[in-house]
């Protein structure tokens, strides 16, 4: 076996795994574009995928997974941390050492007939003091090709680990193979027998069974997100499921800021905005991730961890994102797509009709008429950031980028207005611990009412919410210089009128609600009071040019105190569940709340 480095800690890791999964072979991988044709080589032989067509899609090919492996799976996904009250109430929680138990009996022999794989992947730009290193072990060739992309990869990541330490990703699909057995395009365990499970203590994620996205690709929601947001509030900084971008008005001064929905709340649209209103630009430093420090100036510094992106794939067109269907013009793995008959893929609302003869992702030939589903709705691409037509100059700077302001968001038909700033951070906390979907009973099979979703970190905090809640107000308490926090906003693009019409027209005129934001921020755009927080005047959001009449505009601004006497019964119901974790700052601004509405 050939080791790419000296680190004897990493050395010993890798024999003790192979010694328990007993693979055929391990192969180091060193992130070279020869590595990277080689496996596709053997995968597509193999006919795990296929090459897409190189005269549309350069580089690029097309994986279907198994029906039962084809999205993140909350339900066998584990915090197992010492103690359970410190998974909180939100987390599935088992005890560690039980866990590993039954973890051990199913490691042992799974790797029989593959070959192991030993990924070292960096989180954030190389050397960057905010960046971390993971190690994942894999038998899947799949996880190998997408890490390449979703991290900084290889041979170089083990240069700067040195001796140093690394975040241990254990994984496997879960699916030995006997001599002379065949394999299949996609191996994987049964549903019942996936396990996504975290150890905070020891910074460790252990992930059997599934071969699927963040369930395989443990850089992306276990490190980034799980793990990170304990190591964030051991450390004192934040790793947060939050878009970066860039925003420049049109005297050139340019601003930063990180953004949280929940999902199908538009963020990579977001990302990658392109504005409406002339003269103002906006650039991506990331769409999903966002792990922020302080610099030694008191301001909060922003990198992406991550090196692409793992986007949704249907309704993703010209028309909702130019620049995400650029991003995965070339060099791109698609998941779960259709296969058209001259090789390139398709997805609804893609932009144009599904052809004849297209192979759906379960291998059923599509017609015209037929009820075959093409892609799945969770169909997605991975595709590297520097092909990003928006990508910002800075999206690589190890330093970091300066956040002037952070938005929160859901799903809000009623209620919420377009936008609102927070008094100050406590507030901005309060704001983000509230926020939600509001679901019908027909959208997702339960009960109609709003789904909180606190910071869009519901499936992704690592421990406790009650003390990440508390993390967050620490953060406030124990910055240097509480003039350079960020300033803390709510947007709400989803208004809709009693008639259910939409109010506001959203993608590129959501520029429109940044600019208000921007200007807020550099102290040029006035706001006034209100029981909520701050709102623009109704003139200061620029709606020339779009047929919004200035009735539209005041419906969207409007604070019904009947609507938010509602909403505080049901964030007591939702704080409820946090016990006494629940910080008496944020039990503070309820009351607060409470009182400006009486």
């Amino acid at each position: 076996m050939t080791t790419l480095t000296k680190n004897q800690k990493l050395i010993n890791w890798v024999n003790e795994w192979a010694t328990i999964c007993q693979p055929d072979s391990v192969h180091w991988c060193d992130g070279s574009e020869e590595e990277n044709d080689r496996l596709f080589d053997i995968m597509v032989k193999a006919g795990a995928c296929v090459k897409l067509n190189d005269k549309k899609r350069p580089n690029s090919y097309a994986f279907n997974s198994d029906p039962s492996d084809v999205a993140r799976v909350e339900n066998r996904t584990f915090i197992c941390s010492e103690k359970e009250e410190d998974a909180g109430p939100t987390n599935n929680w088992a005890d560690p050492a039980e866990m590993k138990k039954t973890l051990l009996e199913k490691y042992k022999g799974c790797m029989k007939g593959r070959t192991m794989y030993i990924i070292p992947f960096s989180m954030g730009p190389l050397g960057s003091n905010i960046a971390k290193i993971g190690i994942e072990i894999t038998d899947s060739a799949y996880v190998v090709t997408n890490m390449r992309i979703m991290t900084r990869m290889g041979k170089a990541v083990l240069d700067v680990l040195g001796d140093g330490d690394f975040i241990p990703c254990m994984h496997s699909v879960g699916a030995p193979l006997a001599a002379g057995q065949k394999d299949v395009a996609w191996p994987c365990a049964p549903i019942e027998q996936k396990y996504i499970t975290h150890f905070p203590e020891t910074k460790e994620i252990w992930s059997f069974g599934s071969g699927y996205g963040g369930n395989a690709l443990l850089g992306k929601k276990c490190l980034a997100l799980r793990i990170a947001s304990v190591a964030a509030k051991e450390e004192g900084w934040l790793a947060e499921h939050m878009l970066i971008l860039g925003i420049t008005n049109p005297q050139g001064v340019k601003k930063y800021v990180a953004a949280a929905f929940p999902s199908a709340c538009g963020k990579t649209n977001l990302a990658m905005l392109i504005p409406t209103i002339p003269g103002w630009k906006v650039e991506t430093i990331g769409d999903d991730i966002a792990w922020m420090k302080f610099g030694k100036d008191g301001q909060l510094y922003a990198i992406n961890p991550e090196a692409g992106f793992f986007g949704v794939a249907p309704y993703t067109s010209e028309h909702t994102n130019p620049n995400a269907m650029h991003s995965c013009d070339k060099d791109t793995i698609y998941t779960n797509v259709g296969l058209t008959p001259d090789g390139d893929i398709w997805w609804d609302e893609i932009g144009w009709d599904c052809p004849d003869g297209t192979i759906g992702w379960k291998g059923e030939k599509y017609t015209k008429g037929s009820d075959v589903q093409v892609a799945h709705p969770n169909a997605r691409f991975t595709a590297k950031a520097e092909n990003c037509p928006c990508i910002d100059p800075k999206w690589e700077d190890p330093a970091g980028v300066p956040i002037s302001a952070i938005l929160f968001g859901g799903r809000r038909p009623s209620t919420v207005p377009l936008v609102y700033q927070a008094r100050d951070w406590n507030h901005g906390t309060f704001m983000g611990s509230i926020i939600g979907s509001e679901v019908t009973a027909a959208a997702i099979g339960l009960a109609a009412g709003v789904r909180r979703d606190p910071f869009a970190m519901l499936p992704f905090c690592g421990y406790n919410m009650g003390d990440y809640f508390g993390h967050w107000i620490k953060i406030g308490e124990t910055a240097t210089d509480k003039n350079k926090l960020p300033k803390i906003f709510n947007v709400n693009w989803f208004r809709k009128d009693e008639s259910g019409r939409w109010l506001w027209p959203g993608f590129g005129d959501n520029s429109r609600v940044l600019a208000w934001v921007f200007d807020r921020c550099n102290g040029t755009a006035d706001a006034v009071e209100s029981p909520i927080g701050l709102l623009p005047k109704e003139d200061a959001i620029n709606i020339e040019g779009l047929k919004m009449s200035a009735n539209d505009m005041k419906e969207l601004l409007k604070v019904d105190k009947k609507l938010w006497e509602a909403e505080v019964a049901l964030i007591e119901e939702h704080f409820a569940r946090f016990g006494n974790k629940l910080p008496k700052a944020l039990a503070n601004e309820l009351a607060t709340l409470k009182a400006k509405l009486a």
